[in-house]
């Protein structure tokens, strides 16, 4: 299997994962999840936000939906707003589809999902569609330097 940066990052941080593959021409997390036989209640895809000035993260289970009132106050912004999918190349270096909570152009604040800590490991993008790791939620925290919040 051909190696992302993700993996390549988290091998460098010796942190432990599995990778997985599925047809890249799926487009929906759901989809994803079912095609590796995955709880889509464990696989979380990262959405990237704003409130005008700076830049945010959150990484939620697919089958769900960013609460945006939840966000601004996890963040400790006053509002938040999708970032348009055209920012999302410049901005992290992703595009739609494959964006990864580790290893964007430059670090953002990014929450996660507080139901991400009733599963041993979560799966999320590994940067390039058609590729996704599967960590401990702990160490994805520690990575990114992240927290876990109540945000859907």
């Amino acid at each position: 299997m051909e190696k992302t940066n993700v993996m390549r990052l988290l091998d460098a941080a010796s942190v432990s994962y599995t990778p997985h593959q599925y047809d890249p021409s799926l487009t929906d997390g759901i989809s994803v999840a079912k095609s590796l036989g995955e709880n889509p209640d464990c696989v979380f895809k990262t959405l990237v936000t704003t409130d005008g000035k700076k830049h945010f993260v959150f990484v939620v289970p697919v089958n769900e939906t960013l609460d945006l009132k939840k966000a601004a106050k996890a963040a400790g912004v006053k509002s938040i707003a999708m970032i348009p999918q055209k920012e999302l190349l410049p901005l992290t270096g992703y595009v739609h589809g494959g964006c990864s909570p580790i290893g964007m152009k430059k670090p953002f604040p990014t929450i996660v999902s507080e139901t991400a800590l009733l599963f041993d490991t979560i799966v999320f993008s590994a940067g390039k569609r058609g590729f996704q790791v599967e960590t401990n939620p702990e160490d994805l925290i520690r990575f990114v330097h992240g927290s876990f919040e109540d945000i859907t």
